[in-house]
């Protein structure tokens, strides 16, 4: 009997021991979620649907009132509010669609996308287009298509700046001039290297670089764009610059008498040449900028590295990020090789022959 007795007193004190250590625990994790909204502000606890579940299938059990004393993230109305969205969702039933279903997606993309990249076709050819691609669309499904993203028909559609530009970029060049710091025997001397990009193809052509863009340099360098032979701007008929002093009459008309017109953007507006300014960021920010350039040779060299990384090694995204000069690439399982040019500043990375 005593023993029995001793045993009771040892379970409700084991029972007792246990509570107040869950009690402790309660009390500290409610005041860690306390903690941890103060640190939130006023700013709302951003919870994917699998947490919301969790919580309301746990506070559902708890009931309101112990809620309202333990809930610190969301209220309990909050937490019910959930309890019964999730009921209500299990016993919903998905209503299919009656009638004549939608065109499909790809079939939409393709008309809007052949309307706007061809301003001249009209209903019957973009029929006749979706049809060459497996696609059976009537054309009144066409017209209806069009109507809703708002292109007009044939007569009314205009030709985007985007196409009639593109259609003659095989005849567009732009020049502009790179500058470059460069520590010489004299000190820090700033040198101006000019380059002419193709805007079809995007190939670059360095055309020198001097601490004294002259009248003398920029005519002389004239005369070597424009050999019939081999001239760098041979098939092209005009030339974008800047409104730069250097680009003198000497110069456009050395150009002119070779058929170069040369066109001059607005003054403040380098958009305007946005192909020449993309490639000056490209060669400041992944070469020259993290560079410290001694002497004119060692500005020759850089430059010319890093004109073959841009041709050979670099993917261009107005190319869909292909290369301007690809190389002929080993098979799929070959080892793959690093070249590295500078020291490492630029490196490309290829499959073995």
């Amino acid at each position: 009997m005593v023993n029995t007795i001793r045993w009771q007193i040892l379970r409700v004190a084991l029972a007792g021991w246990m509570n107040r250590q869950q009690l402790g625990v309660i009390a500290y994790l409610r005041e860690e979620n306390r903690v941890l909204t103060e640190q939130l502000g006023s700013r709302r606890a951003r919870l994917t649907d699998a947490q919301r579940r969790r919580l309301a299938s746990r506070g559902h059990a708890l009931g309101r009132l112990i809620l309202a004393q333990v809930a610190t993230v969301v209220t309990p109305d909050t937490i019910l509010r959930w309890h019964r969205q999730l009921i209500a969702r299990k016993w919903t039933t998905v209503r299919r669609g009656v009638g004549r279903p939608g065109v499909l997606t790809e079939i939409r993309q393709l008309t809007i996308r052949m309307a706007r990249e061809n301003p001249t076709w009209g209903y019957r050819r973009i029929q006749g287009a979706v049809k060459n691609l497996g696609h059976r669309v009537a054309r009144s499904t066409v017209a209806a298509i069009l109507r809703d993203h708002g292109i007009s028909p044939v007569p009314e559609r205009p030709t985007s700046w985007r196409t009639f530009l593109a259609a003659h970029w095989e005849a567009i060049a732009a020049a502009d001039f790179c500058t470059t710091e460069v520590w010489t025997a004299r000190g820090l001397v700033t040198y101006y290297t000019l380059f002419v990009i193709e805007l079809a193809s995007r190939r670059v052509h360095l055309l020198g670089a001097t601490p004294h863009p002259d009248d003398a340099f920029v005519v002389q360098v004239a005369r070597t764009l424009t050999p019939a032979d081999d001239g760098v701007l041979v098939g092209h008929r005009f030339l974008i610059c800047d409104r730069d002093t250097k680009w003198s009459e000497a110069f456009r008309q050395t150009l002119a008498v070779a058929g170069i017109r040369v066109v001059q953007t607005p003054y403040r507006a380098p958009d305007c040449n946005a192909y020449a300014e993309r490639f000056v960021r490209s060669i400041k920010e992944e070469c020259l900028d993290r560079l410290v350039i001694l002497g004119e040779a060692h500005l020759h060299r850089t430059l010319r590295e890093f004109t073959a990384h841009y041709h050979q090694e670099r993917n261009h995204q107005g190319l869909d990020d292909r290369l301007i000069v690809p190389e002929p690439t080993g098979p799929p399982d070959g080892a793959i090789r690093c070249r590295p040019r500078l020291g490492g500043l630029l490196r490309y990375y290829y499959r073995a022959a």
